[in-house]
């Protein structure tokens, strides 16, 4: 239901400003191969070919390129993954396969409760949206998730990425040093100085929750769901549900047009910075979904690029 309202709202919009009701496919802007995703699940998979039943519940045969890789909590070798297994492939020259990450999950809340002494079970907030997550951090994690996050105690954000296997959640690397604040007391944004930005510099994340679209942490209605009292460390200006947002990949030089259709009051609590290929400003500024950020040029794994916003 909340899917069909926001997908109304942007064809209304869309009449309204004479705008394309379907948002653009992602803009190349250097010479490179075009980039595009495919998800679904393992059919079969060789040392030359994978077969894949895609969201659409339509087969896909991929050819493996030679020097694919593939992740599964770890590097795995893309002709060992598992029959079933959810996946995201990104591919080039149409159905070459250049990168597989399957049974991809990122964990993103605040600790509410840590329990165990190897293996440690974490439950964490998600937000209004996505309710509370109960995780695991398995023993052989424990020493890289806590470098990163020293303070892994309730009151503290956590941001991880892991694999869903047989329905439990396995927090295997971090997805960003933690902020060294608690999660209620998130930094102020820096003074405006006039004028108005077209463009906002920051940090682009993707998480599992956000349907083909972007998660945005000022929205101005009311029906939203945001938690108003949480204002993102970065000047963003409010926006709508249904919005189209315009995201440029500043270091893989892609963009692309996507809409709104949550809002990421959670990402608005993260004032960290990344650093892809440069250091960015700090601020999360856009939460995609896995597939609009892989077409966008981002890796799963690393959990960021440098990025820059505006309206559509």
């Amino acid at each position: 239901m909340p899917h069909a309202r926001v997908e109304r709202r942007h064809l209304l919009s869309a009449a309204a400003l004479g705008r394309a009701a379907q948002p653009p496919r992602p803009a190349e802007e250097d010479d490179g191969p075009a980039l595009d995703a495919v998800s679904g699940r393992i059919l079969d998979a060789t040392p030359h070919l994978l077969i894949v039943e895609n969201d659409d519940g339509q087969e896909e045969r991929l050819v493996i390129a030679p020097w694919a890789t593939a992740w599964r909590g770890g590097p795995i070798p893309p002709d060992s993954l598992p029959t079933g297994s959810r996946v995201i492939i990104r591919t080039r020259a149409g159905r070459v396969a250049d990168c597989v990450w399957a049974d991809m999950t990122r964990m993103t809340g605040i600790v509410l409760d840590v329990r165990g002494r190897r293996d440690l079970t974490v439950e964490i907030d998600g937000g209004p949206h996505r309710g509370r997550r109960t995780i695991v951090i398995p023993y052989r994690s424990t020493g890289r998730i806590r470098v990163r996050h020293p303070k892994l105690e309730p009151g503290y954000l956590f941001d991880a990425i892991g694999t869903v296997q047989d329905g439990t959640a396995l927090a295997q690397v971090p997805a960003t040093s933690q902020p060294p604040y608690r999660a209620s007391a998130v930094p102020a944004p820096p003074p405006a100085f006039g004028g108005t930005q077209t463009r906002v510099s920051g940090t682009a994340v993707w998480s599992d929750h956000a349907d083909h679209g972007a998660a945005y942490p000022m929205l101005e209605s009311s029906d939203t769901g945001c938690d108003q009292g949480v204002v993102p460390c970065t000047r963003l200006p409010f926006l709508s549900l249904g919005s189209m947002l315009f995201v440029r990949n500043v270091c893989g030089r892609r963009a692309a047009s996507v809409p709104i259709v949550a809002c990421g009051c959670m990402a608005a609590r993260f004032c960290d910075r990344c650093v892809d290929c440069e250091t960015s400003p700090r601020g999360r500024i856009v939460e995609l979904s896995a597939l609009s950020y892989v077409r966008l040029g981002g890796d799963l794994t690393k959990g960021c690029f440098n990025a820059q916003v505006g309206l559509g």
